[in-house]
């Protein structure tokens, strides 16, 4: 789906509320226990699991959970060409997308780590397939698979249903039971897209001025 140049809704981002955790509730709970915690366990946490199973949202829904708190996080994805240096006045360290770390990247994800726990600092990561077979440095890699392990689970149709449902009514936005079929067969089905297909939508039908129905899809695709 090409990207367009719309005033989208307020987003309401990624917390541990507003994930639908359907087979995945083990890592919820670990998590809203995690960053809840007065004193936080330095035992590490990886996430495991295909795109769009909910890795990213889990980790940035904590990393704002902490945030909340008035912590500090040290962040680090694919996206950050120009890491700083690690700051011990971070409360925790979060690693997303590790399998897809370059060689900087994973000498700058080991430091960090190393550095955290030296201070008895949680590290909590997220990557596509499990430690063992993750290919990254080997002293990166034995790390991240010695602490508590998740694999998480794609979500079922009703399950997706439900968290297009959520997202929309957090929105103040009606979707029918037609335009969620609509999305759920016309489009990628992978969580992150449907999120950025409600947000557009969304956006489109303030614009317009109209509600959500199929003719208005339509008619945004064609607008592209």
């Amino acid at each position: 789906m090409k990207q367009m140049a719309l005033d989208i809704g307020l987003p309401t981002g990624p917390t541990l509320a507003n994930f639908c955790a359907g087979p995945n509730l083990d890592a919820l709970r670990h998590l809203e226990l995690w960053v809840g915690a007065s004193a936080r366990s330095p035992v590490p946490t990886y996430l495991r699991g295909i795109s769009g199973s909910g890795k990213t949202h889990l980790l940035k829904a904590a990393r704002e959970g902490l945030r909340e708190q008035g912590a500090r996080v040290g962040w680090l994805d694919v996206n950050t060409l120009e890491p700083a240096d690690y700051n011990e006045s971070w409360a925790a360290v979060m690693l997303d997308d590790v399998h897809l770390y370059t060689a900087a990247q994973q000498h700058t994800a080991f430091n960090w780590f190393v550095n955290a726990q030296a201070l008895q600092r949680p590290v909590l990561a997220a990557g596509e397939f499990a430690p063992v077979e993750l290919q990254l440095r080997d002293d990166l890699r034995t790390r991240l698979g010695w602490g508590h392990i998740f694999h998480l689970q794609p979500l079922s149709e009703a399950e997706r249903r439900a968290v297009l449902r959520q997202a929309a009514d957090a929105r103040g936005v009606f979707l029918s039971d037609e335009v969620m079929d609509f999305m759920l067969t016309r489009f990628s089905r992978d969580l992150a897209s449907l999120m950025e297909l409600l947000g557009l939508l969304d956006g489109y039908a303030l614009q317009t001025k109209r509600a959500i129905t199929i003719p208005l899809i339509k008619s945004m695709m064609d607008n592209a």
